[in-house]
């Protein structure tokens, strides 16, 4: 039986026939590239491969990098083996990579959601044999609700907080979730602070042409308190330090499908949780898989093996396969879920 075209290293998922990696996590000489979080992003590749809108925010984290965009649906023949880049729908210019050769098709997901955001390119099925899926939230505890019932929630928080005179400090990722919820909220109920991570992630996306509401850098000179009734988003690390302290009395939030667990939003502690997330719920990773038509399924990164379990009862040929992704992905003490 010949090798597979795709298999998983100490370096990465690897394509000896075409000599690239995707998603790695050591330094190799091309990396194929998913989307900018750290996890699947990392410093020290030779060369870059990502799509189009991927790659602004990619140089913004990463700096002086060899790197190339690619068209979604374009192709591109790299020693001899097709590829191509398709949305995922998990933060602006987050894509699927799909990998051919002699008829033998796979799908590296990265990291999806299959439900549009309103602000990140929707989530598009690929068709294959071998699907490498996600499981960040591969239990059936996690649905998510329709993402206008939480904007709601949102906002009721954040205009009670401005009607008291307070503020309402949200804790949001730097990129994809802040500018997400920028999308979510009603900008007609007060100002919006940003912590430098958000404003710099921000200016990125919007000089792609990404449509976000007026914000302003919180800097060590603002009159904090002219700026009452406000809402203030900052990356989670930042909920409880010297920074954030500055809005004395803020009621404190945080955005992230881990809030669906208690003992989660108990360890974090803060007044509101909000449940959005940027992956795929239990529902969304099974009907993202259907769609595919893969009978064979990789699980990374997640609830792995309850997950593969559930899909080996399902009839589909699943096999967990560890990985070195979630520095801010799959962790509800981490930066991207």
């Amino acid at each position: 039986m010949a090798d597979p075209l795709l298999s998983f290293t100490d370096r990465g998922i690897y394509c000896a026939r075409g000599d690239f990696h995707i998603d790695p996590w050591r330094p190799v000489a091309r990396a194929l590239i998913t989307h900018g979080h750290a996890d699947h992003a990392r410093p020290g590749h030779e060369a870059y491969l990502c799509s189009h809108a991927a790659l602004p925010v990619m140089r913004h984290r990463l700096g002086d990098i060899s790197a190339e965009g690619i068209a979604y649906g374009e192709t591109r023949e790299i020693g001899g083996v097709t590829v191509s880049f398709h949305p995922a729908g998990h933060i602006p210019g987050s894509a699927q990579i799909r990998v051919a050769h002699k008829g033998e098709v796979w799908v590296v997901s990265g990291d999806y959601k299959t439900t549009p955001d309103g602000l990140c390119e929707a989530f598009e099925p690929v068709s294959c044999q071998h699907f490498i899926t996600e499981c960040t939230f591969g239990l059936p505890v996690f649905k998510w609700a329709p993402q206008q019932m939480v904007a709601n929630e949102i906002n009721s928080w954040w205009e009670a907080q401005a009607r008291a005179g307070g503020y309402a400090l949200l804790g949001a990722y730097s990129l994809g979730k802040a500018q997400r919820l920028l999308r979510m909220i009603d900008p007609g109920i007060g100002p919006i602070l940003t912590h430098g991570a958000v404003e710099a992630t921000n200016a990125v996306l919007r000089a792609q042409g990404y449509d976000l509401p007026t914000t302003h850098q919180v800097t060590p000179d603002m009159d904090i308190k002219a700026q009452a009734g406000a809402l203030v988003i900052a990356p989670p690390a930042a909920l409880g330090s010297a920074w954030a302290r500055r809005f004395k009395g803020a009621s404190t939030g945080f955005a992230s499908g881990w809030m669906r667990l208690r003992g989660v939003r108990r360890r974090r502690g803060p007044d509101r949780g909000f449940v959005v997330s940027d992956h795929a719920d239990w529902e969304g990773l099974l009907d993202a898989i259907k769609a595919t038509g893969a009978e064979n399924i990789y699980a990374t990164h997640g609830y792995t093996e309850i997950f593969a379990r559930h899909l080996l009862e399902l009839g589909y040929n699943a096999q967990v396969v560890p990985t070195e992704f979630g520095g801010e992905d799959d962790s509800p003490e981490t930066e991207a879920a």
